[in-house]
This record gives C-alpha cells, structure tokens and sequence, in this order.
C-alpha cells in the first residue's frame, strides 16, 4: 500500500468498570473494548474509518486544519514518547497513522 502522508494522533484509553474505552484526542473518535488490547485494536480501525471517511467526502484537507492535525510527508520517528500509563486503569499512547494513496474507482 502506497501512502501520501502520515499523521500523529493521541490515543487515551480508561478502564470504567469491565471495559476499557479508547478515545483518540484529534478526530474526536471513540469506542471500547472487554480488553486493552480489543479497545486498541477497535479504536485504530475507527481512526482508520474516520480519515478515510473524510477524505471519501473531501473534507480531510479541512477537518485536520481546523484540529491542527499535522499531515507528515515521511513517517514521523518512533521516538515518540506519549505512551505511559497515567495510573493502572489509564493509558496515553501515540499512534502514527498512514494515510493510504487515493485509488481511482
């Protein structure tokens, strides 16, 4: 898979009760999961969704302007240090997130 940029977003994610909910600071997206690594897993695919999403309907270009969401021509370094538990039950982690090239229909 080609890519035409990255981007850096937050990702939080809590424990309420038996389940843990992810929350991705920049776009606003949400979701949860029974584990830590179910609400990882979910939470990466929503992301995925919304920025595909918005470039489907030509509003990414816009939406990461008004949020201040950087657009990285080369893949930013994993020396991104966001990632610490703020105590057992929450968590703050980067993800660096390709942005795939736009295929012709």
């Amino acid at each position: 898979m080609k890519t035409r940029g990255y981007v850096v977003l937050t990702l939080k994610f809590q424990k309420q009760g038996k389940r843990w909910t992810a929350y991705c600071d920049e776009l606003g997206t949400a979701t949860f999961g029974r584990s830590l690594p179910e609400a990882d897993q979910r939470i990466k695919e929503a992301v995925l969704l919304h920025i595909s999403t918005l470039e489907d309907v030509g509003e990414r270009e816009r939406f990461f302007k008004e949020h201040n969401i950087q657009l990285h021509l080369k893949k930013p370094s994993k020396d991104i240090t966001v990632c610490v538990p703020v105590n057992r039950d929450m968590f703050v982690e980067p993800l660096i997130q390709a942005l795939p090239e736009l295929t012709a229909a």
